[in-house]
């Protein structure tokens, strides 16, 4: 069943996108929900309107994004913790990141990256989502207070 995302689903797609589902899916979980609606045909008509109107918004978040993502990985954060012979109390969360890239003056939020649990000290890298497609790597060392 073709559904239109309303909304960003992740492993499937993002908002705007006509997807193919089972429909099982679609009817007692995504539309429901208000995370997608039916394909009519209709529907497909104003969906094409509306992403003709957004390409160019889209090509000046893309290339911000790409901007903030160059920002991001030329940026080597550190991040003090307390620890004890080499092991910290606690972890480093995508929080501590996100706090000490804003001390830095570049805003993410602590959902849009992805990092292992650290409970060593040492260098790391984490990933951090800018937008759709756009994905930074920024490098990260934790040391002892």
């Amino acid at each position: 069943m073709e559904v239109i995302l309303i909304k960003d689903v992740e492993n499937l797609g993002y908002a705007n996108e006509i997807v193919n589902v089972r429909p099982g899916y679609a009817n007692n979980c995504l539309i429901p929900q208000g995370y997608a609606k039916s394909a009519t045909a209709s529907a497909k008509k104003v969906l094409a309107e509306n992403l003709r109107q957004r390409a160019h918004k889209d090509a000046k978040f893309l290339s911000d994004a790409e901007a903030l993502a160059t920002k991001i990985e030329a940026t080597a954060i550190s991040i003090a913790v307390k620890s004890e012979e080499g092991k910290i109390f606690g972890s480093v969360t995508s929080t501590n990141i996100a706090v000490a890239l804003a001390a830095k003056g570049i805003e993410v939020d602590r959902k849009a990256i992805i990092v292992d649990p650290v409970k060593m000290i040492g260098e790391y890298e984490a990933i951090v989502k800018v937008y759709k497609e756009v994905k930074a790597t920024v490098k990260f060392s934790v040391v002892a207070e």
